[in-house]
């Protein structure tokens, strides 16, 4: 033993498998001439090192400061202990320790690196599918445990041939310890079928070229592909998928290809080329040549992706620089993973289908992301390339599952102050996307080692998670309020304290009172809330057939502000779709005492919507308020009136004044964008009046802005600017979607406080 060595045992924990953390640490030890070793435990990463005093630091202040780009530490510990007269510096046998704290790393889209070699005739990884390294390639799909090696993914059963297992094995090649290492030789291979499961010998550019539809099976689930720019493919897909109008996103063959078709500002390119590569909602050109009306029918913007696995790239040629690109399933059913259910269940829609024969263990699909006028990231769907990362949370408590909503599910698990949101699940009133929901919880728990202590579930008596929630036993069970839960998630990822005014706009949330809420002003913290405020209550009738059909909540507006005779006379101008069998059974109805009232923002949006003949029947959720913003000018000057009405203990924003604005500027031949950009410059207004008479009232300055509203980027820029030249601190959310997807992060924290 060197009596002039020291030695230090380090461990780091955060996203540092799967990351090339383990080569980093081993090449900088022998640039230093440093002895010692590193392995991947199930903490994090664990090294021992020794060497000279100052070789020493600098390795630890490198591998700290400076770690590979992927990685994201957490913790860290460096302890000095007695050299072992370590000769040289290895990476040795992975290790299971007690404490299981390690981050998985979410899915990385292909390097520049491996593109290039997929695309070089000379190197022997041409055009092969499965090409990754350290720096990118498949992670959490396919791990099944961990720690993170090989043997513990979906690529166990593809042993590396020798030329691959010398780069595995080689310090100075980039896939030196990259576990899903593969070659056309020993991994993955691809193979076409057509609808009857026989091979087929055609080349798949050439099929899509043709006009054929290709279920595509990638990096988390199948997608359903086709031409983009051929019109009747696109419209088969549509017809076949019996999607009627909810806009399809498109995989764009490179970034000077977006460029032709969007507006593009250069931090959406930055984030369509980021590890992460989200399908990125933005502008379209006037002159950008597609069929829009049958890719994305009613709006101006484009959901754009670019390709993220080696797969991706051999889809494009020269010729073809535009696939549709949506999620393969029937009808809000769970995404498709599997070979032969993809056979199965595709069969009536795709032409053929591109498999492989690499299981896909984590589902996942794509992220939806779009970029607000203040350049900040705003969440549709948080998914691939973002779970399963940890969000930061206040305070530390035991294991919580937050179970999520019924709709744009998500669930959030706790360990220690992290939160683990998961992927995407969807609509958990849809059977399977409930049982992918449990088998997700399993997963989590497995991969977090945590068995949750309390479980948090949303008040509506009807939702199934809920019900499941309640039906767990030996676990601590708390309810919590929606709109508390959304209040809740903006202040946890904006790591705020204290008390906060919180304007929760959504379609629908189970109230305290009985009612329906959507539309409130919450004076709140992380343990409790109180309501200082909302929209004026209107009777629900049909229930939640309204959020379907958005022009009987037009009639019932109409109804409430000018009374059946005059309400009748308008409806039967300007409501085609509403005949007169349901008018006079909505008329009957309102004229009883109805138990269900809402206070909803969405379905405001659903009937000015609808008076204006924009979007009068909802083929999917969210469309009335989703074309009416895309329709609006934003340029529109002028206000509606509108009232914000003190009563005791509660502020009413009465929107039925705005009712007879629109048909007076309707039957003086104003244009539907200048209405629709009226109504929203009405409803900022109108929000941020009772924002600063909530102030008055409470002393507070601090705002949180919440719900699936703030999806609408004319209503979140206009609010936000108005309320800070009003000397309010703004906050929204940027990790997590403002909507329902980002509701179990706030249920969780809640119950964290709750218990401290």
């Amino acid at each position: 033993m060197q009596v002039n060595k020291s030695s230090y045992r380090i461990r780091i924990n955060g996203i540092v498998q799967g990351v090339g953390f383990r080569p980093y640490a081993f090449r900088l030890a022998c640039e230093l001439g440093l002895d010692g070793w590193v392995l991947n435990s199930s903490y994090g990463v664990l090294i021992e090192v020794e060497g000279g005093a100052e070789d020493l630091d600098e390795f630890v202040q490198r591998i700290i400061v400076s770690p590979p780009p992927l990685a994201r530490i957490r913790e860290y510990n460096v302890e000095k202990i007695d050299p072992a007269g370590y000769r040289g510096f290895v990476i040795r046998e992975s290790q299971k320790e007690q404490n299981r704290n390690v981050m998985i790393s979410p899915d990385i889209a292909t390097c520049s690196e491996c593109r290039k070699e997929i695309l070089n005739p000379d190197n022997r990884r041409y055009q092969y599918p499965f090409t990754n390294c350290t720096n990118c390639g498949p992670r959490f799909t396919i791990i099944q445990d961990i720690p993170y090696d090989r043997s513990k993914t979906t690529m166990a059963s593809f042993p590396m041939c020798p030329l691959c297992q010398s780069e595995y094995e080689d310090p100075s090649n980039r896939r030196f310890h990259a576990q899903p290492n593969a070659c056309p030789v020993c991994g993955p291979r691809i193979t076409l079928l057509d609808q009857q499961g026989k091979e087929s010998p055609e080349a798949v550019t050439a099929l899509l070229k043709a006009g054929f539809i290709i279920a595509v099976k990638g990096l988390g689930g199948f997608h359903l592909s086709a031409d983009a720019r051929n019109r009747e493919a696109v419209s088969r897909l549509r017809k076949r998928k019996k999607r009627d109008a909810k806009p399809f996103a498109v995989m764009v063959r490179d970034l000077e290809t977006v460029r032709n078709y969007c507006m593009t500002s250069q931090e959406e390119e930055r984030q369509l080329i980021s590890p992460a590569a989200p399908i990125v909602v933005m502008k379209t050109r006037k002159d950008h040549g597609l069929p829009a009306d049958v890719i994305h029918p009613g709006l101006n913007t484009l959901g754009v992706l670019l390709p993220y696995t080696p797969l991706h790239y051999l889809l494009f040629d020269d010729e073809l620089d535009m696939l549709i690109m949506t999620s393969a399933n029937i009808s809000d059913e769970p995404l498709i993973t599997d070979n032969q259910k993809a056979m199965e269940n595709l069969r009536d829609i795709a032409d053929y289908f591109l498999i492989h024969n690499r299981d896909i263990y984590n589902p996942c699909d794509d992220s939806v992301i779009s970029l607000t006028p203040q350049g900040t990231v705003h969440f549709f769907r948080r998914a691939r390339g973002y779970v399963p990362a940890a969000i930061q949370i206040p305070h530390s408590a035991c294991p919580i599952l937050a179970v999520g909503s019924e709709l744009k599910n998500t669930f959030c698990m706790t360990r220690g102050n992290e939160a683990y949101i998961s992927q995407h699940w969807g609509d958990l009133n849809h059977y399977h996307n409930y049982l992918n929901f449990l088998h997700g919880v399993e997963r989590f728990e497995k991969m977090l080692e945590v068995k949750p202590e309390i479980i948090a579930y949303d008040l509506h008596p009807d939702y199934q998670v809920s019900r499941w929630a309640k039906s767990q036993a030996q676990v601590q069970l708390m309810g919590i309020q929606h709109h508390h839960a959304h209040l809740a998630s903006v202040m946890a990822e904006n790591g705020l304290e204290g008390e906060v005014l919180g304007l929760i706009c959504d379609g629908s949330g189970w109230g305290t009172d009985g009612t329906v809420w959507g539309c409130e002003l919450l004076r709140g913290t992380y343990k409790d809330f109180s309501r200082l405020a909302h929209l004026q209550y209107l009777p629900l009738v049909g229930g939640d057939l309204n959020s379907q059909r958005p022009y009987r909540m037009a009639f019932i507006y109409l109804l409430a502000a000018l009374g059946d005779e005059k309400a009748m006379a308008e409806a039967k101008k300007l409501l085609p779709h509403l005949q007169g069998a349901e008018m006079g059974l909505i008329q009957q109805m309102m004229s009883i005492k109805m138990p269900i009232l809402t206070s909803s923002c969405g379905r405001l949006f659903d009937a000015a919507a609808a008076l204006l003949g924009i979007s009068p029947i909802n083929h999917y959720e969210g469309q009335a308020a989703i074309e009416m913003e895309a329709c609006a000018d934003h340029h529109a000057t002028g206000r509606y009136e509108y009232q914000v009405e003190k009563q005791p203990g509660m502020l009413i924003m009465n929107s039925l004044p705005i009712f007879a604005g629109i048909l007076r500027d309707i039957h003086r031949g104003g244009t539907v964008s200048t209405i629709a950009g009226k109504f929203h410059l009405t409803l900022s207004d109108m929000f941020a009046d009772a924002l600063l008479q909530a102030r008055d009232h409470s002393g507070l300055n601090r705002v949180v802005l919440s719900g699936g509203v703030f999806h609408n980027g004319i209503i979140l820029f206009n609010l936000s600017n108005s309320l800070i030249s009003h000397g309010f601190e703004v906050y929204h959310q940027q990790q997590v979607p403002p909507g329902d997807g980002g509701i179990s992060l706030g249920q969780a924290v809640i119950a964290s406080e709750r218990v401290i």
